[in-house]
């Protein structure tokens, strides 16, 4: 079966999203109490200048590795046969997604590295914010359907390619990226409906939920509950997905007699569940937390992970010891050459 025809189907939309938001906020809300405000300054990763040009240089290459190995990623997948499966069609969709969050945050971090007024307008906070929060969601998700997907290969095989059927596959990536572009939305709407009058320097490198609460001068408890509320349902339904699907995957496994077919299926879930543990640890970390209990400098050290660092090292954890995808990329070359 063919899995890379429409794998990015719901690309478009996200497009006209983002073309949306670009053409600005709606008057009804740039009349509202925020008026005031017309552009924010990012604080950045440190405001220590002897720093700033070697975290350029970091960044710069943390960035470019992670646009060389989701796209190599992505590309791989697209044109060798052997990897059209829905095991790597979702992974060249989480590749997709990586692709996208890196790209929405590093280009604006690095320029401000560089800049000496590091302002962001009222309008691309708002874009910046909408786009990283609902790739935030569609990552969660996308591991969850990665779980449920190596659940239904190791226990139960011979319904998989029937389960697992392209149809199922498309919805499912459909799916995601809806429930990630609604969730954003409603975020992006209570938030941007508060009062920024007292300061608009936002304590982080990029426009995010709970540096902008705390920023603001209005009573921030029901955008609270909001983003508790819906980020915990993502969150933490996806990682009891993740969960439940492994307790079964664990159960089967153990029932194999032979050491090397064991070792064989637990190296499958290896790396899955090594990104999970990253992904989700610092999600965790972040956003579930009550406001009281912020520390904008460490929060901002464990968002580089999950903004940066780990789309970075995915490509590494899913290609590292995948003889699949190493064949395909040794082939590639090879006919290159």
């Amino acid at each position: 079966m063919n899995y890379t025809e429409g794998s990015f189907g719901s690309l478009n939309a996200l497009i006209w999203c983002y073309g949306s938001l670009s053409s600005g906020i709606p008057k009804e809300m740039e009349k509202g109490n925020h008026s005031e405000v017309t552009e924010f300054i990012l604080s950045g990763l440190t405001d220590r200048p002897e720093l700033q040009v070697p975290l350029f240089g970091v960044f710069l290459l943390i960035y470019g590795i992670t646009l060389v190995g989701n796209g190599g990623m992505i590309l791989l997948i697209t044109i060798d046969p052997r990897l059209h499966t829905p095991m790597y069609f979702f992974l060249s969709n989480l590749s997709f997604c990586d692709l996208c969050y890196s790209s929405i945050i590093s280009p604006k971090m690095l320029l401000n590295f560089l800049a000496e007024r590091k302002s962001i307008s009222y309008t691309a906070c708002a874009v910046q914010m909408y786009l990283s929060d609902a790739f935030i969601d569609v990552g969660c998700l996308f591991l969850a359907v990665m779980a449920y997907d190596r659940y239904v290969a190791i226990c139960n095989p011979l319904l998989y390619t029937v389960t697992m059927s392209r149809q199922l596959c498309k919805v499912l990536v459909a799916g995601v990226y809806a429930v990630g572009l609604v969730d954003s939305m409603i975020n992006m709407f209570f938030a941007f409906r508060l009062s920024f009058c007292s300061s608009n320097i936002i304590n982080h490198f990029f426009c995010d939920i709970p540096p902008l609460l705390a920023l603001s001068c209005s009573d921030t408890r029901i955008n609270e509950i909001v983003m508790f509320a819906f980020t915990s349902c993502i969150i933490v339904s996806s990682l009891v997905i993740v969960l439940f699907s492994y307790v079964y995957i664990t159960s089967t496994i153990l029932q194999i007699h032979s050491a090397e077919g064991q070792r064989k299926a637990f190296s499958t879930c290896t790396f899955h569940l090594t990104a999970v543990a990253l992904y989700f640890g610092t999600l965790l970390f972040v956003y579930l937390r009550p406001t009281s209990s912020y520390s904008m400098d460490t929060d901002k050290v464990a968002s580089v992970f999950y903004t940066l660092v780990i789309p970075m090292l995915n490509p590494l954890i899913y290609s590292l010891r995948n003889t699949e995808v190493k064949d395909a990329l040794r082939k590639f070359i090879n006919k290159q050459k």
